[in-house]
């Protein structure tokens, strides 16, 4: 048991870290002003009106994607390589965020629930690949597999909480400004 808790945490470690790659890849894009000026539109659209329900939901939404099989991988890259992009086209025109690395948005304790949950979903992900492909039986890791999607949304719902919280003490992030 114990060793399966380390290995466990390994795996969650290692989806986590290309969750955290493909960030700042994302991050590192170099964008024209127009593509920054559209990418920040989008974002504004998509968070119009949001709340810490709608943060939860589309976080959960994101990681119920990276649970599945194989694609739940790439899903997660992509996600992280999608939000790094969107907080380069913030930064282009924010002054406030001159200067900062990408990666501090997350170590905010929202952003480490986060992208703890979004490793969790990745290494699951690669782990039901791994025993489908050793033809294991399925039923073995069904229980596993619903008791990490329970953590993920408990987790990703108290992130949102967090976040939203934030985001009212902090005042948001005026993208009005950005464009």
């Amino acid at each position: 048991m114990r060793f399966e808790i380390r290995r466990r945490t390994l795996y969650v470690a290692i989806g986590a870290a290309v969750f955290f790659a493909a960030y700042s890849a994302g991050a590192a894009v170099q964008m024209t002003p127009e593509e920054a000026s559209q990418v920040r539109e989008e974002f504004s659209d998509q968070i119009a009106d949001i709340d810490e329900y709608g943060i939860f939901l589309n976080n959960i939404r994101i990681a119920l994607g990276m649970f599945v099989p194989g694609l739940g991988v790439g899903i997660g890259a992509f996600s992280g390589y999608a939000t790094g992009n969107v907080f380069s086209a913030i930064a282009e025109n924010e002054p406030a965020l001159a200067g900062v690395p990408p990666q501090v948005i997350l170590l905010t304790p929202f952003g480490i629930m986060e992208v703890f949950t979004y490793g969790l979903a990745m290494s699951r992900s690669g782990l039901l690949v791994y025993q489908f492909a050793k033809k294991k039986n399925w039923r073995e890791y069904a229980l596993p597999t619903l008791i990490e999607l329970g953590i993920a949304a408990v987790v990703l719902f108290a992130g949102a909480v967090v976040e939203w919280w934030m985001i009212q003490e902090l005042g948001g992030l005026n993208l009005e400004l950005a464009s």
